[in-house]
Formats: C-alpha cells, structure tokens, sequence
C-alpha cells in the first residue's frame, strides 16, 4: 500500500493562503518519510478564527519560504502517486487555488478522502471529523498540526484497510463503492462517497 498523505493550514478563508503544510509518505504500508514547513502566503493577513485554530501567527511565518519554493521541494512526492486527505475537497482547493496563484501546472494524481473512507468503514460515529475519528481509533494528536493531521490521516487510511481486509486501494474503493478523485493538468475531478460516473472538470481555479 503506497501513498502519500496531505494537510494544509491556511492563514485566512482564501484557498491560496497557505501557511504551513504537512506530508507523510506511506510505501508497503509503512511510513518511510514526513515533510513539514510553515509557508509565508502572499496575503499576510491572519484570520484570527484561522489563528485560533492551528496557532499560526504572522511572525511564525515572517521567514518561512513561499508556496512556490515549497512546491519545488515536494512536488515530485505527489506526481502519479496516490494521494490521501481528510475532507481532501479542501485540501485539493488549496492546493489547485495556490498553483493558480503562482501560475504553475498542476500534478497528476489520484486521491481519496479519509472522511468518504471513514463513512462506509465505521458506521454510526456522531461525526466524521479527523478528530473523532480518530478518537474512535484510539489515536492520539495535536489537531490543526499539518503534519500530525497528515500522520492520523494516512493512519486513518490504513486502519480503514485492514478493517476492511483489503490489501490495496483498487480494493478498497470497490469494496466501500466510493469514487476517488483526480488531478491533472488544467483540471480535476471530485473524490465522491459514492462511485458514479464522473465528469472531468478543465476549469481552473481563479
């Protein structure tokens, strides 16, 4: 089971305001590399709803490097891989609002949300957020912390797995009947809790 899971902080309600990010890269099942640094955004406003939430304050940030350099360092990691989120329609906005905002192209990619996954997997929680579940899996994390968000995600997939006695992704999504989602450049499609036919999207962000 390979895959690399994401998280995204970001400083104010505009998806390309990222402030940090978080990744965990998961090979045969096993966590073999994690990445995180905070991102100076362009708009140096900070929510302070967003400030309450992840703890992130412009001076935390005031030399961080730019989206942009970052996607330099961590774009390979993502290209052609599977690609894991909790509620992944926010983090793949962000992630498709701040390649709009630096003009760059994005990746391909498959991905899949851990919130979609958890649904069909362990019914009946009063809710599906990442800190619910998991508490319903005895884990325990900082929340709002893009990397320890990143680590019970990909955990997350992993438990849903084993729970569901599937030994890799195509098994999974057929199992649970859930339709991943895609980037590719100039457009992407939605991961869905059912799988259905999907159509492709080549409407950029702006």
């Amino acid at each position: 089971m390979d895959f690399v899971a994401i998280d995204f902080e970001t400083a104010n309600t505009t998806r390309s305001s990222v402030c940090s990010i978080g990744l965990v890269v998961v090979k045969n099942g096993q966590v073999v590399q994690e990445y995180y640094q905070l991102v100076k955004p362009d708009d140096m406003y900070f929510d302070p709803i967003c400030v309450r939430i992840h703890g992130i304050t412009p001076e935390d940030v005031k030399d961080a490097p730019s989206f942009q350099e970052v996607w330099q360092d961590v774009s390979h990691l993502l290209e052609g891989t599977l690609v894991i989120a909790h509620n992944a329609s926010f983090d793949m906005s962000v992630l498709r609002y701040s390649l709009d905002a630096c003009d760059l192209d994005y990746p391909t990619f498959s991905y899949n949300c851990t919130v979609n996954v958890s649904k069909k997997t362990w019914l009946g929680l009063h809710s599906y957020s990442l800190n619910v579940v998991a508490e319903h899996l005895q884990l325990e994390f900082k929340h709002h912390h893009a990397l320890e968000d990143a680590q019970v995600a990909a955990q997350v997939y992993l438990e849903a797995c084993q729970y569901n006695q599937v030994s890799s992704h195509e098994e999974l999504i057929e199992k649970l009947e859930i339709g991943q989602g895609t980037i590719y450049p100039n457009g992407y499609t939605p991961a869905r809790a059912n799988k259905k036919k999907q159509k492709r999207s080549s409407v950029r962000s702006f």
